[in-house]
């Protein structure tokens, strides 16, 4: 077993491949590690970069097709060997020399997470660090898990934390709260940022709305996983309450001789109300099922092509990696 294993996703970067590969390596010269990059469905060559540039520390997991950042992540960890696993972007705007100096106080102070915060991030302010304050500001607020970058895809973390982190969908970016889940401790770190050089960015705004959906859902897991009585019960009773007070009030104006069939307004409020609630009440379940559905079988939520490690292709059906 290597003492570290860094995740890498990486998805049409074909000009970041040969930097980012030399940069990890210089900066874990002093530790035995390996590399994992998920190829998450890239259609330039980037699967060509990774094959040129591999050595035997280096395993490829090419993916079938695009799964996105949850799922590629899920398959770097599954695959890789290390007693503590680094998540790294391959964008090059993530610094791998951080990496040492967050595993040792991983190590030296037995946390479990050690996650990194972008101090001087450069990226758009507007388009970028506006939404991520924000974000991250309602996140902490409404998890209750205090990190301040949960945007940072650089962070480490003892092996079993990782194996157990349940990333499905997109929600890589509540990985701290994932954790959080499992008793993790977590501390966290200044860490360095770049600019992107090469490529596009893969992100837009319209995450946004991505980002408030999971975040209704991890509110759920987070507070009511073990008991969600304590969140349907108050909202029932409330509208059992409110249908109650409403019925016993029509059936007054009825009894003295008004009419009170057909009225707009009492039938739109309704219609929203247990609309609403229905809604999200089918998305928790349904993601819950999903949970239910992989775990209790062992399924996987990705399917691979080809594993290859030193340049050679490997049975990626194998449980262990030779």
């Amino acid at each position: 077993m290597r003492e570290l294993s860094v995740v890498i996703t990486v998805m049409n970067e074909e000009e970041n491949i040969r930097p980012l590969l030399e940069a990890v390596r210089s900066a874990l010269s002093a530790i035995d590690y390996e590399i994992v990059l998920v190829d998450d469905g890239s259609t330039d060559k980037t699967r060509q970069q990774i094959l040129e540039h591999s050595d035997e520390r280096t395993t490829l997991v090419e993916l079938r097709k695009n799964y996105g950042q949850s799922t590629a992540m899920t398959a770097g960890i599954d695959y890789s060997r290390g007693k503590y696993v680094a998540l790294l972007d391959g964008d090059l705007q993530n610094d791998p020399t951080d990496i040492p100096a967050m595993l040792e106080l991983l190590k030296k102070e037995d946390w479990d997470v050690v996650a990194g915060n972008r101090k001087n991030r450069k990226d758009g302010f507007i388009l970028r660090k506006i939404p991520s304050k924000i974000a991250n500001s309602l996140i902490r607020r409404m998890t209750g898990v205090y990190i301040k970058d949960y945007g940072c895809t650089l962070k480490v973390f003892k092996r079993e934390i990782a194996e157990e982190l349940g990333l499905y969908g997109e929600l890589h970016r509540f990985i701290p709260v994932l954790a959080k889940l499992q008793g993790a401790r977590i501390t966290q770190v200044h860490v360095k940022h770049h600019a992107r050089i090469h490529g596009k960015s893969k992100y837009g705004l319209n995450r946004t709305f991505k980002v408030m959906s999971d975040l209704v859902l991890m509110v759920f897991m987070r507070k009511y996983m073990q008991k969600p009585m304590h969140l349907f019960g108050p909202i029932g009773f409330v509208s059992l309450g409110l249908g109650i007070l409403i019925n016993i009030y029509l059936l007054i104006l009825k009894l003295m001789g008004n009419d009170i069939g057909g009225k707009p307004l009492l039938i739109l409020g309704l219609i929203l109300l247990l609309g609403g609630i229905q809604f999200i009440t089918i998305g928790i379940v349904a993601d819950i099922n999903t949970r239910t559905y992989f775990e209790s079988q062992n399924k996987k939520t990705y399917n691979v092509r080809k594993v290859f490690h030193a340049k050679k292709e490997i049975d990626h059906t194998a449980e262990v990696i030779p």
